[in-house]
């Protein structure tokens, strides 16, 4: 057969740019434009900021890239971020203040959490199970899991994107930990997908990657006319997700408790 061996593969053919918290003002205007355009990001991020609205006490945001999420949390709030020793050389990301570890045990400096946030991080873990564990152990009885994860979603940062996960498996592998109380959400449904997929036909031409100056421009020449739909299916998609969740959609947003000790 006339195709590649994706087992092989080893680097992405066109990648998101990294999801950046927006320091200044210029810069969280472009991090709104991004999470307009970016459905995935987009909608991970409205939930987010909805459910850490009233967090308190310590909170570790494992996997926790640029911290985009950080500026979110409420005055008083201690903040962890938490993310894999070679961060920097799978998904591009370099934080000073960052936590890191080996993907194992988790470092002392996460026990006693009241929330753990974990967004769309579970798809890049080989074992599942040991880092919902760890989430577990770190929480104090009564805390709680905030979780968000892709299933329309393309295969990116290769070859590190593992699983995409459905609320059955969620909730298997969430109870599996010892979280009880587990809710999960769909954001979006089939016409925010269908936009979605619709839009990343025309991302590669309005934004190429690894390719010459010359043939960038070229692309995004051609790209030029697709502005308009582009920008009419980011509103329509937009608009979608105020609508119910369906069962094909973006991604699912989870919680789930730490029980109370006996």
């Amino acid at each position: 057969m006339d195709r590649p061996n994706l087992a092989e593969r080893q680097g992405d053919r066109w990648r998101p740019p990294a999801l950046e918290p927006g320091r200044t003002a210029l810069g969280r205007l472009a991090a709104a434009a991004r999470r307009f355009f970016d459905l995935q990001a987009g909608s991970g991020f409205a939930d987010v900021e909805h459910l850490v609205a009233s967090a308190r006490g310590k909170v570790i945001d494992v996997g926790c890239g640029a911290q985009p999420y950080r500026a979110l949390l409420p005055a008083g709030t201690s903040y962890v971020g938490l993310d894999i020793d070679d961060a920097a050389t799978r998904f591009g990301y370099a934080v000073p203040d960052t936590v890191h570890f080996d993907g194992g045990r988790w470092p002392e400096a996460t026990r006693d959490a009241d929330v753990v946030l974990c967004t769309e991080v579970l798809e890049h873990v080989l074992d599942p199970r040991a880092m919902l564990a760890e989430a577990h152990g770190a929480l104090r009885p009564g805390g709680r899991l905030l979780l968000t994860v892709p299933f329309a979603a393309r295969w990116h940062f290769v070859p590190h994107d593992y699983w995409r996960f459905t609320p059955s498996s969620l909730k298997h592998l969430l109870e599996g930990a010892g979280f009880r109380d587990v809710v999960v959400w769909a954001r979006g449904n089939a016409l925010t997908v269908a936009c979605y997929k619709a839009m990343a036909l025309v991302l590669p031409l309005l934004m190429p990657q690894n390719v010459s100056a010359g043939k960038g421009a070229a692309l995004r020449l051609l790209g030029l006319p697709t502005v308009p739909p582009f920008v009419a299916l980011a509103v329509v998609a937009n608009l979608s997700l105020r609508a119910r969740g369906g069962d094909d959609c973006l991604g699912y947003t989870v919680t789930a408790t730490r029980p109370e000790a006996a």
